[in-house]
């Protein structure tokens, strides 16, 4: 049986400098696949190793690869190495390497966030469907990485509708967003305005952006910053001198600058309400030291939170996502047997059809036996050996039920080669 291997680095094993190293995000369009599909010449190509399935993962906080090879998986890390020009001690030190079940397990807990930085974090199944697709176009993707793609797709899918494994904000962006979307019942009729353009702005707009916010702004001291996330994020830039104009047009405010004192003032929101006509407005700050003056909370129709209270929420929920991860690790076990015993069936296949042959080559024996001995008493006709070919093709297919019986199970038990071995040889099928 062909081996799965997995070689990898994340962030528990690498720092973020060690994986920008060995990346491969360059190396996942078929011209520049680090392996060989075994299928074809390499004679032309130097520095490869042509294997006969693989699939490139390569994200921010893992590099891993899938492969079906039946060789040593140090030639893996030696072609890994040669592509990117870097050292294979280095390589070895911070890297992991699992092969067929622990491979299949390592990579559903992968595909459902159980192995992520932040735990149940959705983006990591996207990542791992596009890494399929690539080795789709890479012509890289067979028998094996096919199903076990689909397979890891679907245990996602059941970890993520049997466990709430990722149904609570462990983020405080995140936390941030999933409070207003509580607050508003429908974002796809309310407007946005991110104050400040740096990391934690740029995960709130994201997730602003995935709840379906109407319109999103972003105002930012330095203009320049705001609009470049605006392109990436899809919002709109404005500059720090119209603050007062965009609040007057915002529901929800997420702040999360850099300033050492308050922007937000109650003088400044007292103007912004008036122009608002008193309609409710709601502002967190999740900056430290924090953008919103708390007075500003004393204002009627105003309601400001601050990053204390959302970190309760956070802590609270990654300690439910824990205890969650406990049902979705027992589901992927029961999904990792559920693939390793499709597996192992594959080998039985041929056994399987050796078995049917010389049991109908048998039955055909048998019944011309029978024909040719009802010549003398006159009786040789069509219809006759139908009945009797029917016959002798359900009898030899009830003998065969017991021994692939025992087969389909043993492979349920891991011990399926030796058992198919027993079988061939007492039913004489290797001659």
């Amino acid at each position: 049986m062909p081996i799965i291997h997995l070689i990898g680095l994340n962030h528990r094993t690498a720092q973020v400098e060690i994986r920008e190293k060995f990346t491969l995000t360059e190396f996942t369009a078929p011209e520049t696949w680090p392996f060989l599909c075994h299928k074809r010449s390499i004679s032309s190509v130097q520095n490869k190793l042509a294997v006969k399935e693989s699939l490139i993962l390569s994200t921010c906080n893992r590099v891993e690869m899938i492969v079906v090879y039946d060789g040593d998986y140090e030639d893996l890390l030696k072609v890994w190495c040669e592509v990117r020009g870097a050292d294979i001690n280095e390589l070895r030190a911070c890297m992991y390497h699992y092969e067929d079940e622990d491979a299949i397990r390592h990579l559903f807990r992968v595909a459902s966030s159980l192995d992520s930085l932040v735990l149940g974090e959705p983006q990591i199944l996207g990542q791992l469907k596009a890494a399929y697709r690539l080795s789709v176009q890479a012509g890289h993707a067979g028998l094996l990485i096919n199903r076990l793609l689909h397979k890891a797709f679907s245990v996602a899918k059941r970890v993520r509708s049997e466990t709430a494994v990722a149904s609570s904000a462990v983020s405080i962006s995140y936390a941030a967003v999933e409070l207003a979307k509580r607050i508003f019942d429908n974002m796809g009729e309310n407007k946005a305005l991110l104050l400040g353009a740096g990391e934690m702005a740029e995960l709130a707009a994201m997730h602003l952006m995935n709840g379906g916010i109407k319109e999103l702004k972003i105002v930012n001291r330095t203009f320049a910053r705001a609009e470049e996330l605006a392109r990436k994020i899809g919002g709109e830039a404005f500059s720090f001198e119209v603050l007062e104009e965009c609040l007057a047009d915002t529901d929800i405010m997420i702040s999360s600058t850099g300033a050492m004192e308050a922007i937000i003032r109650p003088d400044l929101m007292q103007r912004v309400m008036q122009k608002r006509k008193k309609r409710p407005m709601f502002l967190i700050d999740i900056a430290m030291p924090r953008d919103i003056d708390p007075a500003v909370n004393n204002l009627d129709n105003v309601y400001v939170y601050d990053i204390d209270d959302l970190k309760e929420v956070v802590e609270e929920n990654l300690a439910n996502r824990k205890q969650e991860a406990t049902k979705a690790g027992q589901i992927v076990d029961e999904e990792v047997k559920a693939f390793e015993f499709w597996r192992g069936s594959l080998t039985l296949k041929p056994t399987i059809l050796d078995i049917e042959n010389k049991g109908n080559k048998i039955a055909e024996e048998e019944v011309a036996k029978t024909l040719k001995n009802l010549e003398h008493l006159g009786i040789n006709n069509a219809e006759l050996h139908d009945v009797l070919e029917k016959m002798a093709h359900a009898i030899v297919k009830k003998c065969h039920h017991a021994p692939l019986e025992f087969l389909h199970n043993s492979y349920k038990h891991h011990n399926g080669e030796q058992n198919t071995g027993i079988v061939r040889n007492i039913l004489k099928l290797d001659g």
